[in-house]
């Protein structure tokens, strides 16, 4: 970046991003006007350098900045043909562009260009937006500012409204900045410091006079018998609905949840104003654009039973799709986009918490951030006045907003595992490793259990941020280890969808020298411990109603009868046959269940390093570090096999061009005929 103006820019977006008290996530946008050298004439042209489309301010970088030239920006005015046509100057904003590349300049872009200060603000703060949905907004935006803020009233995003608030400027000379109705503020200033100094007075002056003249419950008293259950009660309420809950979230589409039980949502919840509160949505775009225009909230106390609450929410949810069709209805035009989905997106349970779904982990995580934010307005407007949020008639004119169709639209299309969530045991290394990472890198949030729960969280962390993966402590042949490791997945992600059975040992032991401790050992892990894990998850399977698949690890001795390991392959077979009567199973409820025989991993591979790889080889009489080769030249095509080779095979199994397979064991083993499944 040469341009100190832009440089300085970012700097303040950075900053003002960074702390959530300022704006959400990809929330608002920031600009600032200058000049720089024109390359075509040499002579210096004024430009607007303005955060774009679909950005985050707190991690802006020089290629989310759109550059436009000021003067064109500005010349849009003479030809605006009024609200009708607004969003036609949307398109008009490209033939302003200033150079290559940058982002796609966004709605609020007039806002900035019109304006008549260097730099400015426009933020979705807590405390702001507080105000700005109060029922006497204005009025108390001139008591807590007096001439320094001016009010405006709601008007949708676009130009016009970057024309009234230019007007407002030009009507209040002594205004920083004002609070717009139902939406958030918008500040100024000569200087990048100034702008930013200014846009923090009026978020903290809001704050402070909140604390200081709002009322001391907000939400009025609390509910009998929808306060909150103890910590590890609620988590274990959680994790007994999340399936339930991700079933309901999903209907139209497969979501990825994420779940809460923070103070702020749980006093909320057991607050008397809270159903009324709820009922009313939320107010600012960002927030109903991500958490839908409003929740479904159970109506029954937590100390009533899992199965009473099931029940109820499965009531309720038909009630939500019903209300959402009948909102969409009443409001859809001939040109409005169809209806995307009748699903809730924040679903709250008194006493337990929030879950909050989107396409993926981190949308929705930021869901549910999204949603304490509104908790956080609404406290604040009801603290001094009532909260007031912008109509149902309005909500809709931003959600089905050709512009806003047309943004999601431009999303990238979604990876063949997207919104699917893997549970990969033994996946700490080898063979189970390799699965996790190709399946995150398909799109699919993972968790790594192993029982070495450091080792876990290690492989997890090499995958990505706690949006993409977890690693999870999971001892495979204890039951209540993996129950608690299932539940654990389900809090992170809301669900499963995908178990690979990977989790093993080997001890290659003749007859003779094979223990019985050996044979338990061997079976508890493999045998006993696929099917704990298989229990457990067809459970949350079943209760999602989302299909599913289940996929073993085997080998190619469940058909093989290779010289000495007669408890591995016995366990492998085992295994084998689980595949088979699983498939059966489980098939009625969607869920697919197949095998893999792998043969010869020995790089990589965890069974091999411990002492299993040694035994084989001195079976085969070969040097252990010749074993993979030996392996390779007895197959058919003389292709040693690695842990990435199996991961492929899961990949496929899993994805969606054998969707209609199942009951198959895939020999990943470079052809060894004596494995041939007949």
């Amino acid at each position: 970046m040469t341009n100190p103006t832009a440089t300085a820019l970012i700097e303040r977006s950075n900053r003002l991003g960074a702390d959530p008290r300022n704006t959400n996530y990809a929330g608002g946008n920031t600009s600032a006007k200058g000049t720089d050298t024109d390359p075509v004439t040499g002579q210096p042209v004024e430009l607007l350098w303005v955060k774009g489309s679909g950005g985050d301010l707190g991690t802006l970088a020089e290629q989310g900045l759109a550059v436009l030239r000021l003067d064109r920006l500005r010349a849009l005015v003479g030809v605006y043909q009024g609200v009708e046509h607004e969003d036609e100057m949307v398109a008009a904003f490209d033939y302003c562009l200033h150079g290559k590349g940058g982002a796609a300049p966004s709605i609020d872009t007039a806002m900035h260009g019109l304006v008549d200060a260097a730099h400015v603000d426009h933020l979705h703060p807590d405390s702001g937006i507080a105000i700005a949905t109060a029922a006497d907004g204005e009025a108390l935006t001139a008591r807590i500012f007096g001439d320094r803020v001016a009010w405006v009233p709601w008007r949708r995003p676009g130009f016009q409204l970057g024309l009234d608030i230019a007007e407002i400027q030009r009507l209040h000379p002594d205004a920083v900045g004002c609070i717009l109705g139902g939406h958030g503020i918008t500040a100024w200033g000569d200087t990048s410091e100034q702008a930013e100094a200014n846009s923090l007075w009026i978020i903290d002056t809001a704050a402070a006079y909140i604390a200081e003249h709002g009322a001391a419950q907000p939400f009025g008293g609390v509910r009998a018998g929808f306060e909150a259950l103890p910590a590890t009660e609620r988590r274990e309420r959680a994790a007994a609905l999340a399936a339930t809950i991700r079933g309901i979230a999903s209907q139209d589409r497969p979501m990825v949840g994420h779940f809460t039980d923070s103070d702020v949502v749980l006093d909320f919840l057991a607050s008397e104003k809270a159903p009324a509160l709820a009922a009313l949505g939320t107010s600012c775009p960002d927030h109903f654009l991500r958490t839908k225009v409003k929740p479904l909230i159970l109506d029954l106390p937590a100390t009533a039973s899992v199965d009473e609450q099931i029940a109820r929410l499965r009531e309720l949810h038909a009630e939500y799709r019903a209300d959402y069709r009948a909102y969409y209805d009443a409001h859809a035009t001939v040109g409005s986009p169809a209806i995307r989905g009748a699903d809730p997106l924040i679903v709250l349970v008194p006493g337990v918490g929030m879950f909050s779904y989107g396409a993926n982990k981190q949308t929705a995580r930021v869901a549910g951030e999204f949603y304490v934010n509104a908790i956080t307005v609404m406290r604040g407007a009801e603290a001094l006045s009532s909260y007031a949020p912008i109509s149902d008639a309005e909500k809709f004119r931003i959600e089905y907003w050709a512009l806003e169709e047309a943004k999601l639209q431009r999303m990238p299309k979604p990876t063949s595992h997207q919104g699917r969530i893997a549970f990969v045991t033994g996946a700490a290394s080898g063979i189970g490793k390799a699965i996790a990472i190709r399946l995150a890198a398909e799109g699919a949030c993972v968790v790594v259990a192993d029982l070495d729960l450091e080792k876990a969280q290690a492989a997890a962390a090499e995958l990505g941020s706690t949006d993409v993966a977890i690693g999870v402590a999971a001892d495979v042949a204890d039951a209540d280890a993996v129950q608690a490791a299932l539940d654990e997945a389900v809090l992170a992600f809301g669900g499963v969808d995908l178990i690979v059975n990977n989790a093993g040992l080997s001890l290659s032991k003749p007859l003779l020298e094979t223990t019985e401790k050996d044979w338990d050992l061997q079976h508890d892990v493999m045998a006993k411990g696929s099917f704990l894990v298989s229990k457990a998850a067809a459970k949350v399977l079943i209760e999602q109603k989302l299909g599913g698949d289940i996929v073993y690890i085997s080998s190619k001795n469940s058909v093989f009868a290779g010289p000495n390991n007669i408890a591995y392959s016995a366990t492998k077979a085992d295994q084998a046959h689980q595949v088979r009567l699983l498939a059966v199973e489980l098939g009625e409820h969607g869920v697919r269940v197949n095998g893999i025989n792998p043969d010869g991993v020995v790089r990589g591979s965890g069974i091999f390093a411990s002492g299993w790889g040694a035994n084989r080889a001195a079976t085969y009489g070969v040097a252990e570090e010749d074993l993979g080769r030996f392996y390779a030249e007895r197959t058919i095509l003389k292709r040693e096999v690695v842990p990435e080779n199996v991961a492929d095979a899961v990949y496929v199994l899993t994805g969606p061009e054998l969707s209609r397979t199942t009951g198959l064991h895939i020999p990943v083993d470079s052809g060894v005929s004596a494995a041939f499944l007949r």
